[in-house]
């Protein structure tokens, strides 16, 4: 094993990120793995701790198979793998259906987990991604090009472990990329932590009502509006 748990993985990559630490930074984490382990790059570096929402639109009766992503935004980026869609014989109806569902859910984790806290200002600042860990990079991707809209100032993704081929493709997405060890053979996220037990609801708000929010409102709608 890596890491005994996410908290320490974050502290690692805290320390790999410490250059960071004066800028005006804003840290989002995707949820919920990557909650505990951005929580504590958070911490160290002084900075805002926020959720970034994807969810990755599945393969009907394979879920675990990506057809795609889709980030939380008024207008909702969403990543296509067309391998896989024309591969699994996924129909547009059976991936506009998914969608549709996996929007409604990133619905419902945003009131859950943030209630009224407008987005955090991204525009002209750097933001550091993170997440407990990258396999395949699907909902990753996703993610990156959605922040990209926004205008970073700079781009960075930052995890604990990948798998090398797909570290190096979202290295094309970003401005800079920390991940502290890199595997070809990566069977799952999971194997490289002790304590990789799943998080509920209730613990990503504990651990997000520790932050204040993160200053001025984005520069986007409401949600629902």
């Amino acid at each position: 094993m890596s890491f005994h748990d996410r908290s320490e993985a974050g502290r690692n990559l805290a320390a790999a990120l410490s250059r960071y630490r004066g800028d005006d930074v804003v840290v989002l984490a995707l949820p919920r793995g990557g909650v505990p382990v951005a929580a504590e790059v958070a911490k160290a570096l002084g900075a805002p701790l926020d959720l970034l929402l994807v969810r990755k639109i599945g393969v009907p009766g394979h879920a675990e198979l990506a057809a795609g992503a889709v980030v939380d935004d008024p207008d909702p980026v969403v990543v296509r793998n067309e391998g896989v869609i024309a591969q699994a014989r996924v129909s547009e109806a059976e991936f506009e259906r998914i969608k549709r569902d996996e929007i409604a859910e990133i619905n419902r984790r945003r009131a859950q987990y943030l209630g009224g806290r407008p987005p955090s200002q991204v525009e002209g600042k750097t933001v550091i991604v993170v997440d407990d860990g990258v396999a395949t990079g699907a909902t990753m991707r996703a993610a990156l090009r959605a922040l990209r809209r926004r205008k970073p100032r700079r781009l960075v993704l930052a995890v604990p472990v990948g798998q090398t081929e797909t570290i190096a493709e979202l290295d094309q997405e970003t401005d800079d990329v920390v991940c502290l060890e890199m595997h070809q053979v990566f069977g799952g996220v999971g194997a490289f932590y002790s304590d990789f037990r799943q998080l509920s609801d209730a613990d990503v708000t504990s651990i997000l009502d520790q932050f204040e929010p993160a200053g001025e409102p984005d520069k986007r709608s409401e949600p629902g509006g």
